[in-house]
């Protein structure tokens, strides 16, 4: 990431902000889908954002993994600042390629000796080629974490696609790995169960990525580093996002930024191209931006972050679980699992889902301390899944003294045992309170403090249990008017876990929550994003 990136992108979080449309706590669109879409806005914006599949689902996985992987320095930005005098990855280049002149990015792709001798090149195998490369295994994984999709950044910035591209030569078939990886994730990811997210950031390429590159000489190297006239490039960019539709049939396509800069008539002729695509497939499909689209028919992305409150419509983040890098890097930095675990909790009580971006090695492996983390998001997920999984905002997000989000580029925090975060079932009779922490003997939520919220027809209340399906009933609270005063098990926890949830089960609907008083710092209500 670079600071210029940081702010344009935060700018982006507050235009969208300024011009979203409030369409409910569902967070989604109330019509049904028309029956085909024309290249017009006024047609895609018929398209429903967040089908109910996609609000179910809550977590996914995606990663960034490249040629920009092999040197394992800096971050996925190293094929541009490679490029740029002064910066430490060009130093580090210098040192250790050679002057980026004759030592270019390229090089990464088809293969070439550093200065010590070493060939260099992404080209992982196949753990059935003797390599350690397994989309399979990648694939597992990321079910056992608990992801419900997933899929690959098909291109980055730098412009080499990662399926077989007719359209760009720059591909993982014709150079480098010669395998489709896009179709090996796809099937991998298929086989779990899980909806294909893919991921495109090809708008950067030629708008600024490679601005400090020379020209190059031949329209293939151009063409990799975002030189071709104005009117090729932006014919280039659809016709990528048409081979993934056609070849994929993914059900999320995930853009990053700089789409304003793409011609208008083009973006719209690639989301009524996926929609009407969809149809066809009988699937609702998933489009996000960060700029260049409305949250009319798309999604928004936050970038690490998302909102302060609970926000319609229905939102995403894409995070990593890396502190300073989305790529691999040597002495790369890593979240905790419980900042991640933490923060996607969070999330999906604000009405939005986290997609969370892993950093595999050049050659194809997972470090360990990412699977462990990984693995800690899945143990809650699988253990408490139910007030998560296919659950829905309540009126308020939470409360405690841990403030999270505020927009993009907000570290993920982990709470503490004040902290409460909100969620219900779809059909609003069972309310969820997960505590980021265990309490002991007894937990006062201010939230539903008397004067705020009619607790009588509550029918039971419950502690999930630390396997799946168990649960301890609890005495019935007391309420009063600083809140609701809820006697617990133990004064140590019961089962040991990042969070522990409590299940209010009402006779009928949860009543009405009344805005203000001394409850959840959630405010009132849901407010636009």
């Amino acid at each position: 990431m670079t600071i210029n990136r940081r702010l344009f992108l935060s700018g982006v979080a507050t235009a969208a902000a300024a011009t979203a449309v409030n369409l409910g706590p569902g967070g989604g669109i109330a019509h049904a889908a028309p029956s085909s879409y024309s290249p017009t806005w006024s047609s895609v914006d018929q398209h429903p954002a967040a089908p109910e599949w996609f609000q179910d689902a809550k977590f996914g996985i995606y990663f960034h993994w490249g040629a920009f992987s092999v040197p394992a320095y800096d971050n996925e930005w190293y094929p541009r600042n490679m490029y740029v005098g002064g910066s430490a990855a060009n130093a580090h280049h210098v040192a250790t390629y050679g002057d980026p002149s004759t030592w270019p990015y390229d090089n990464f792709i088809d293969g070439a000796r550093d200065k010590a001798g070493n060939f260099v090149q992404f080209a992982p195998r196949l753990v059935s080629a003797g390599g350690r490369f397994d989309p399979d295994a990648w694939a597992r994984l990321f079910a056992d974490a608990g992801a419900r999709f997933a899929g690959p950044v098909a291109e980055h910035h730098d412009g080499f696609s990662m399926w077989n591209s007719a359209v760009n030569e720059w591909n993982s078939v014709r150079h480098g790995p010669r395998l489709d990886l896009l179709r090996l994730f796809g099937d991998a990811i298929r086989a779990q169960g899980m909806k294909l997210l893919v991921s495109l950031h090809h708008a950067y390429n030629f708008n600024g990525y490679y601005d400090h590159v020379p020209a190059q000489s031949t329209a293939s190297l151009r063409k990799l580093y975002g030189q071709l006239d104005t009117a090729a490039e932006n014919q280039l960019w659809y016709d990528k996002l048409k081979e993934v539709v056609d070849q994929a049939r993914p059900d999320i396509i995930w853009e990053d930024f700089d789409l304003t800069r793409v011609d208008e008539a083009k973006r719209l002729d690639f989301l009524s191209y996926y929609y009407n695509q969809a149809l066809s497939w009988g699937r609702e499909v998933v489009a996000t931006y960060k700029d260049g689209y409305n949250n009319r028919g798309e999604v928004f992305d936050y970038e690490r972050g998302g909102p302060a409150e609970t926000t319609t419509p229905y939102w995403l983040t894409d995070d990593s679980i890396s502190s300073s890098s989305w790529c691999y890097t040597q002495g790369i930095g890593y979240y905790s699992t419980p900042q991640m675990l933490h923060s996607l909790i969070d999330r999906i009580s604000k009405n939005g889902n986290m997609l969370l971006n892993i950093a595999p090695t050049a050659d194809g492996a997972i470090p360990q301390t990412q699977k462990d983390v990984l693995l800690g998001i899945g143990d809650h997920l699988k253990r408490f899944g139910e007030s998560l999984y296919a659950t829905r905002a309540w009126s308020v997000y939470g409360e405690g003294p841990t403030k999270m989000g505020g927009g993009s580029f907000t570290e993920p925090r982990a709470g503490t045992a004040k902290d409460v975060r909100f969620t219900r079932s779809k059909d609003n009779t069972v309310l969820y309170a997960t505590i980021l922490g265990w309490p002991g003997t007894s937990t006062t939520i201010t939230t539903l403090a008397g004067g705020r919220i009619d607790m009588h027809a509550l029918k039971s209340l419950q502690l999930l249990g630390g396997t799946p399906g168990t649960y301890t009933d609890l005495p019935r609270p007391t309420q009063s008017g600083d809140g609701l005063h809820i006697t617990l098990p133990s004064a140590t926890a019961p089962h040991s876990a990042l969070a522990y949830v409590l299940k209010f089960t009402f006779a009928g609907r949860i009543p009405a929550l009344v805005p203000g008083g001394s409850g959840g710092s959630g405010g009132s209500g849901a407010r636009a994003a």
